[in-house]
């Protein structure tokens, strides 16, 4: 970086007109009650504000009679969990076949996946010198701004990148798919080597038989090897993360900037940046941190009272971040349990026992147990809360050995899935560009000639 601008310097007239901004734009929040805003597009009870229809997925979290229940998610009208259920029954990676799944919204017979897998391992490839030039050249500290980077240079490399035709696009989408493991792993091993003074630098190919949780491993570690368990959880987590509903916020961002009529790769560029807010994809990163603030303050991790004293200190803003948060408790629609977090728990038990970290496993799950306990009694609740999917998978990649800046990378390997199957999805629906409305609430002002202003 040597004789390069510093763009994050924060001079005193920055500072100035910052202080300028924040004065000048702040909105009283009883202003948003009084014209019946729903901040965040959500009511009290996290119930989102219908903005469209779809076919992908569906979140379920309240009877018919608007009660709270245990939660489910559907892929294309299957319960995930029958989905889960089928491909481990029968011993395959799921990942794949959930991807056919969401982008044409019919399970595959075995020739069918075949295929797609083979269509999948032929695009696992990047342009001649993409790796050197495009990822090595510029490394970043952050993945998600090195993957968004790598999309938008890929436009350069496509012959019809404006083409929004639906065979165009889906072209786009999977192979898309198809790289974007090496997009987050590659641009990891750059910013390893060069940020970080890593004394290796090594490029493993993806291996056309081997599955996307399988390359992703061994193209993860300077050996290049993995155990079943290891990858059988990885696909999991891949399986779980692929897609939530239209109304999450990446694949929101996917349907507004489609309806504009741009390109695949501008579209997905901006999912990226959606997803990489810790608001969205970077959660699990923060369960991590706290949980190594509850494992040096709890002297004894099986004394349920020494639990009840962190998450309360949490809770309180005394301890941790001082947000009040305790992170991977609670979510925006479900109430009573989230089914990825269901069905992720086994697996991380799975691992956890051949990772010999039984121990760590068992203050989370008494965490999980204590949390929504110590949440109830000291705020007023709309809904229930539990233990979300986040809440286990940082915890996970912990285990495999997956560095904490490809956290949130391989959230987005697993969400593009459901981002092209969305982008598809407006573009054979949507004919109008998405222009919600913002109500105005600045006063009407008169000009003011420059020798009276103060």
């Amino acid at each position: 970086m040597t004789g390069k601008r510093d763009y994050s310097e924060i001079t005193p007239q920055i500072q100035a007109l910052s202080d300028l901004c924040t004065r000048d734009c702040v909105i009283d929040r009883q202003l948003y009650i009084d014209n019946k805003v729903n901040r965040g597009l959500r009511d009290l009870n996290g119930k989102g504000v219908l903005t469209g229809l779809t076919k992908i997925s569906e979140i379920q979290a309240r009877t018919p009679d608007d009660q709270p229940c245990d939660g489910s998610l559907f892929y294309q009208g299957y319960n995930i969990e029958d989905l889960v259920k089928g491909f481990l029954q029968d011993g395959r990676y799921g990942f794949e076949e959930i991807t056919y799944l969401l982008l044409f919204g019919a399970l595959p017979n075995a020739r069918e996946l075949e295929e797609f897998r083979a269509l999948l391992a032929s695009y696992r490839s990047l342009p001649n010198s993409f790796v050197r030039d495009i990822i090595m050249k510029a490394p970043s500290t952050d993945i998600m701004n090195s993957m968004a980077r790598s999309v938008l240079t890929l436009y350069s490399y496509d012959n019809k990148p404006d083409d929004t035709s639906l065979p165009n696009v889906l072209r786009q989408c999977v192979q898309l798919i198809a790289v974007f493991p090496q997009l987050a792993l590659y641009g990891y091993q750059a910013y390893d080597y060069y940020r970080n003074d890593s004394s290796h630098f090594f490029i493993h190919d993806p291996v056309p038989e081997l599955s996307t949780a399988e390359n992703i491993l061994q193209m993860l570690r300077p050996d290049a090897s993995y155990t079943q368990t290891e990858a059988r959880v990885l696909d999991m987590a891949l399986v779980v993360h692929a897609e939530h509903g239209g109304g999450n916020n990446s694949s929101f961002t996917t349907h507004v900037v489609t309806s504009s009529g741009t390109d695949t790769y501008s579209a997905i560029a901006a999912a990226l940046g959606s997803l990489k807010g810790p608001k969205h994809g970077g959660a699990n990163i923060k369960v991590c941190h706290m949980f190594d603030e509850i494992k040096r303050e709890v002297k004894d991790w099986s004394d349920e009272d020494e639990i009840r004293a962190s998450l309360n200190k949490i809770l309180q803003g005394e301890a941790f971040d001082h947000s009040g948060l305790i992170y991977g408790v609670g979510h925006a629609i479900y109430s009573k349990s989230d089914p990825r977090a269901r069905i992720f728990k086994n697996f991380v038990h799975m691992l956890a026992t051949e990772k010999g970290m039984e121990q760590e496993y068992q203050l989370y799950a008494d965490v999980e147990r204590l949390a929504p306990e110590v949440i109830s009694g000291k705020r007023k609740m709309y809904k229930g809360v539990s233990a979300n999917v986040d809440f286990y998978s940082g915890f996970v990649y912990q285990m495999l050995g997956i560095p904490e800046e490809l956290f949130t990378p391989i959230f987005a390997v697993a969400r593009i899935s459901g981002w092209s199957a969305h982008r598809l999805e407006e573009l054979i629906n949507g004919n109008r560009i998405i222009r919600p409305a913002y109500k105005a609430i600045r006063p009407r002002r008169d000009y003011v000639p420059m020798e009276e202003r103060e």
